[in-house]
C-alpha cells in the first residue's frame, strides 16, 4: 500500500496537484491532520475498502508532521504503508502574485504568526526547510501553467501506459436538447434518416441495417472518414493540453438511428488506439439502450 504526502509551500499547487492525482486512481484527502493518517489507513481495511494508493495533502498548519514526520513514517512502515513526500516549491514573487490574484490570506496570517504575507512566506519557508530535504520529489511550480504541473504529477506517478483522457461519445436527440457537457458537437442530420423507412424505424444505430441506410451513397462515408481524421487530430491536442474527460456528441433528430450509428462505428474505428472510450446513448428508451463499453 502507498501513501503519498503531498506538501510544500502555500500557494505552490497542493489542490492542483491533489486532483491531478485523484485522476489516475488515488484516493485523495485535502489537508489532512496527520495525526489522522493511521486512522485512515485502519478504517480502509476495517472496512474491506483497501486502497493500494492513498494522497493527502498537509500543510504548515500541521506542525505534528514538523516535528514528527520521522515517527510518522516509522510507524507507518510498519503497518506495511510505502510513505514518500511530494514536496511543492514555488519562488516568493510567484507566491506573491498568486495570493493577489486569490485575494486569500495566508495560512500564517491567519493564525497571527505572521503579520505581512512577505513574513509569511519567510518563516514558512524556514519551517519547512527539513521538511524539503526530506522529500522524495520536489517541484517548483513557481513558472508551470497548470497544465504543465499536470503534466509532471502524471509523469511521476501515473502507471506506465495509463491512459490519462478519458473520452466519451454521446449520441443524442437534438429535439431533446442540445448536450451541454459536450467539447465537440457533430450535427448528423444532414443524412439520411431511417426513421422513415417502417422496418428500421424501431431499429437503433447499433443494427447493421440501420448503418448501411446511413452510410449508403458516397456522403455518409465521406463525412464519416473527415470527422475520424478530425478526431485523430484532436484528441492527441486534448490530451496535451492536460484535458482529463472529453465528450464528443453525434446529434440526430431523435438520438437513435444516425447519431448511434456514427457514435458506435467511430468507437470501434479508434478501440485499437483509444481502447477506453465509452458510448452512451443519452435519450434511451430504458427498454433498448444501455450505456456500454467495448
Amino acid at each position: 500500500m502507498e501513501l503519498l504526502i503531498v506538501t510544500g509551500m502555500s500557494g505552490a499547487g497542493k489542490t492542483q496537484a491533489l486532483r491531478n492525482l485523484e485522476d489516475i486512481g488515488y484516493y485523495c484527502v485535502d489537508n489532512l491532520p496527520p495525526q489522522l493518517l493511521a486512522y485512515l489507513l485502519d478504517s480502509d481495511y476495517e472496512s474491506g475498502m483497501v486502497r493500494e494508493k492513498t494522497a493527502v495533502t498537509v500543510d504548515i498548519r500541521s506542525q505534528v508532521l514538523l516535528n514528527r514526520v520521522d515517527l510518522i513514517r516509522a510507524g507507518l512502515a510498519e503497518k506495511g504503508v510505502e510513505t514518500r513526500i511530494l514536496f511543492l516549491e514555488a519562488g516568493d514573487e510567484a507566491i506573491r502574485r498568486r495570493y493577489k490574484e486569490t485575494r486569500r490570506l495566508h495560512p500564517l496570517i491567519q493564525h497571527g504568526k505572521a503579520q505581512t504575507l512577505s513574513e509569511a512566506i519567510a518563516l514558512e519557508r524556514e519551517q519547512l526547510q527539513a521538511l524539503k530535504e526530506m522529500a522524495d520529489v520536489v517541484i517548483d511550480t513557481s513558472n508551470l501553467q497548470t497544465k504543465e504541473l499536470r503534466h509532471c504529477i502524471l509523469n511521476l506517478f501515473a502507471p506506465a501506459g495509463m491512459e490519462t483522457l478519458n473520452i466519451e461519445f454521446v449520441a443524442f436527440g437534438f429535439k431533446y436538447g442540445i448536450l451541454a457537457d459536450a467539447d465537440v458537437v457533430f450535427d448528423l442530420r444532414c443524412l439520411p434518416n431511417p426513421y422513415y423507412d417502417e422496418k428500421l424505424r424501431l431499429m437503433t444505430g447499433d443494427d447493421p441495417e440501420v448503418r448501411a441506410y446511413v452510410m449508403q451513397g458516397e456522403d455518409g462515408p465521406k463525412l464519416f472518414e473527415k470527422l475520424l481524421d478530425l478526431l485523430r487530430f484532436s484528441i492527441p491536442l486534448y490530451r496535451k493540453e492536460g484535458k482529463s474527460r472529453l465528450v464528443v456528441g453525434f446529434g440526430c433528430t431523435g438520438g437513435q438511428h444516425r447519431s448511434l450509428a456514427f457514435a458506435g462505428m467511430m468507437q470501434e474505428a479508434l478501440e485499437k488506439e483509444y481502447p477506453g472510450i465509452q458510448l452512451i446513448c443519452r435519450d434511451k428508451d430504458e427498454n433498448r439502450y444501455e450505456v456500454s463499453r467495448r
